[in-house]
């Protein structure tokens, strides 16, 4: 089996909670439009890291078999709750836990009621695997993990999966730059925060497009400092790590600010 689809979405609330506003509506549409290729591709299961899980200690596994709630967003509660309902492959969860330790990290199974899942998983579930229809694998953020070892455990994972024999769509899910306003701004001017984190999103985009694997890996250290990317842009290391580093090319779906971050929806072209 092998990796059928490849994504990088933003974790941000807002697409989902308020299309109606043009700049957050197109990133809307492009993550509906992920969505369909997403699904076109047929996987028996998607792979999906988020930025937003957070963790220290251990790098965390969502094992409980179905998780489904009501969520409330830390940053952006006045504009509702975000419903959620997945389904968790758990023989492919377990197995991620027991497989990180040949590449030196500690892996725990997180299994209980009312777990607080993140507000990125959740809009990107929402978009991407609308219903849950699709079992999910969802990995941590942990803090302590750099570029190189979050590459790793995408790998891992994609491994697992192969030795399953399951077709795998992997996701990854945090912004590109990261610089939020931190003031109130009028949402329907709403634009990247500083000239250079544009350009730099830009650039990174441009070198995905073109399929210059080589170049986009020489500029990401740049990115992650000067273009302020999103957690190191560690988001895009789990892909690049399921992908084993190819890819031919990629379709840049919707690419605009979410309060001033840089949010883009990227399918990776993988033959």
């Amino acid at each position: 089996m092998a990796i059928v689809s490849a994504f990088l979405v933003p974790g941000s609330p807002l697409p989902y909670v308020r299309r109606d506003n043009k700049p957050w509506g197109k990133i809307a549409a492009g993550m509906q439009a992920a969505g369909e290729a997403l699904v076109a591709s047929k996987p028996h299961v998607i792979l999906l890291y988020s930025t937003q899980w957070i963790a220290v200690l251990d790098q965390l596994w969502q094992t409980r078999p179905r998780v489904a709630g009501l969520h409330v967003d830390e940053n952006w509660h006045e504009y509702g709750e975000l419903p959620y309902d997945l389904k968790i492959d758990t023989k492919l969860a377990h197995a991620c836990v027991a497989a990180t330790s040949k590449i030196g990290v500690k892996s725990k199974a997180v299994n209980y009621d009312s777990f607080p899942i993140d507000t990125g998983t959740i809009v990107a579930a929402n978009f991407l695997n609308p219903g849950g229809k699709i079992p999910m694998v969802l990995a941590s953020n942990n803090l302590y993990h750099d570029f190189a070892l979050t590459e790793k455990l995408g790998r891992t994972a994609a491994t697992q999966a192969s030795k399953q024999r399951k077709r795998v769509a992997v996701v990854g899910v945090g912004n590109f730059s990261g610089a939020l306003f931190r003031g109130v701004i009028d949402i329907a001017k709403d634009k990247i925060a500083a000239p250079k984190y544009d350009r730099w999103n830009k650039k990174i985009l441009k070198l995905m497009t073109s399929g210059d694997v080589k170049g986009l890996y020489a500029a990401l250290p740049g990115f992650a400092t000067q273009g302020k990317a999103d957690m190191g842009f560690k988001h895009a290391a789990w892909v690049l790590g399921a992908l084993g580093g190819r890819f031919k090319s990629a379709n840049v779906h919707a690419y605009g600010p979410l309060y001033g971050s840089g949010g883009a929806v990227v399918e990776f072209i993988l033959k």
